[in-house]
């Protein structure tokens, strides 16, 4: 049965390791009703809109 010759080190495990760990950015576009920044295939959050229909009401916040 093979055995591995040598100890991997470290820095060969976690660089290997690197590739899978990696964060990705997230997909943001914008608004084309409002403008605003949403992420793609969701619901903008400050219209309420979602591919041209009105989904949410819109809630106004009072200042008090």
């Amino acid at each position: 049965m093979p055995v591995p010759q040598h100890k991997t080190s470290k820095a060969r495990t976690r660089s290997r390791r690197a590739n899978h760990d990696k964060l990705t950015a997230k997909n943001v576009g914008w608004c084309p009703n409002c403008g605003a920044r949403k992420l793609s295939h969701h619901i903008c959050t400050s219209c309420g809109t979602y591919r041209g229909r009105q989904v949410l009401p819109v809630v106004t916040r009072v200042e008090e």
